[in-house]
């Protein structure tokens, strides 16, 4: 690829940063507060602001509600604008009353699945209001015994739920339906693997596409082959990136597996330049979905976008030409190879460039490390006390 079009191809890029990642939030167990902790949604903006000033690629913030809910919806978006960032996707939060303990969408009770319908119209409201394009979904909703429900009922429920979601959706707007394998439901859940979210969004239309949580698999699956099918099937609406070990970590993005990172980014700008998928792979939107415990917020929001940056622009470089050829004359070390030639390559100095080109610090995490804004958040905002756990 020639640096003119590895130039535009980075521009292009837009990495939406989570609210709730700028607040005090940690494990089930305990939350570590941090100086300078954003307090409400109006300083969660402005650290999201900082982000995109160090970065370049972070022009969103995806709002999670009621956690993030103001009286004004239109004055936050402004605000935001103001800063020059715009609001992302909206998440509803349909796991935290005490009437969700059997479900939200899926309860047996229907006063409880109407209440969980409302909370649905108004975040569709504060789309209207901030001109946000994406809904996200994720439900908590299972069960943790056999016989505890009827599977079939549930999913019943929940088709129809999300046509009543569907249907009220802005014209031009996307419901994105994420999948989780297990946690908090143990026996079965609503919404385990992408065939389950795949099978709701083909029966919902084209508003309805697949969110990918790189943190909702089992152990050792491919998620960039579910990347490739859902490409291919025009239904990839979006991704939550994040990394772990073990379950749900919310880790740092690329931290603990890079190479599956890269291999995603393969599949997503491989898609891009295929006739066949080019306006799903265009598409998507990219969003981070971290929990930092330990870390400092903002550096480690900078920090994932920068890992993202890297493991893209190292797909840009795979010879396809080259890999096109080596897999049609069935050499798989040979096509292994040319994939691992890209990963390998270090890509630090042309983003250094690319960010010189665009009046950005060469090394964004030093520069909001040794800026006046962090001096000026920890000075003015101190250290909030917490509780037990996450959200808190």
């Amino acid at each position: 690829m020639d640096d003119a079009i590895f130039i535009a191809r980075l521009d292009a890029q837009i990495i939406e940063t989570p609210s709730w990642a700028f607040g005090n939030t940690g494990t089930r167990f305990k939350t570590f507060a941090a100086p300078g902790a954003a307090r409400s949604v109006w300083e969660k903006i402005e650290d999201a602001a900082e982000v995109h000033r160090m970065t370049g690629i972070a022009p969103r913030i995806a709002l999670h509600i009621p956690w993030d809910k103001v009286d004004d919806a239109a004055a936050l978006g402004r605000f935001a604008d103001e800063r020059g960032i715009a609001i992302g996707a909206i998440n509803p939060n349909l796991f935290q009353d005490e009437e969700y303990r059997l479900g939200s969408l899926t309860h047996p009770d229907a006063r409880i699945r109407d209440k969980a319908m409302a909370h649905l119209h108004d975040c569709v409201a504060i789309m209207h209001q901030t001109g946000a394009r994406d809904l996200s979904l994720w439900f908590a909703d299972g069960t943790n015994y056999a016989g505890q429900d009827d599977i079939r009922a549930r999913r019943r429920r929940l088709r129809a739920g999300l046509q009543t979601c569907a249907d009220i959706l802005p014209d031009d707007a996307r419901m994105l339906i994420e999948y989780k394998f297990f946690e908090p439901a143990f026996y079965y859940t609503d919404l385990a693997d992408w065939g389950a979210a795949l099978l709701h969004a083909q029966a919902l239309g084209p508003q309805a596409q697949v969110l990918v949580d790189l943190g909702h698999h089992a152990q050792g699956a491919n998620i960039e082959s579910i990347v490739a099918i859902l490409l291919d099937e025009g239904k990839l609406g979006g991704f939550h990136f994040n990394a772990r070990r073990y379950a749900d970590d919310d880790l740092i993005v690329g931290s603990t597996n890079p190479l599956e990172l890269f291999l995603i980014y393969a599949e997503l700008v491989a898609a891009a330049d295929d006739p066949a998928t080019q306006a799903c792979a265009r598409g998507v939107s990219y969003m981070i979905d971290q929990s930092f415990n330990i870390e400092a917020k903002i550096e480690g929001m900078i920090m994932s976008i920068l890992n993202c940056q890297e493991a893209y622009a190292k797909a840009l470089l795979i010879d396809r030409a080259g890999l096109a050829a080596a897999q049609a004359e069935g050499d798989a070390l040979g096509a292994h190879r040319i994939l691992l030639d890209a990963f390998r390559t270090d890509v630090r100095p042309r983003l250094a460039a690319w960010r010189r080109c665009h009046n950005l610090p060469e090394d964004p995490l030093r520069a909001h490390r040794e800026g006046d804004y962090l001096r000026a958040i920890k000075r003015d905002r101190g250290v909030i006390a917490t509780g037990g756990g996450y959200g808190d």
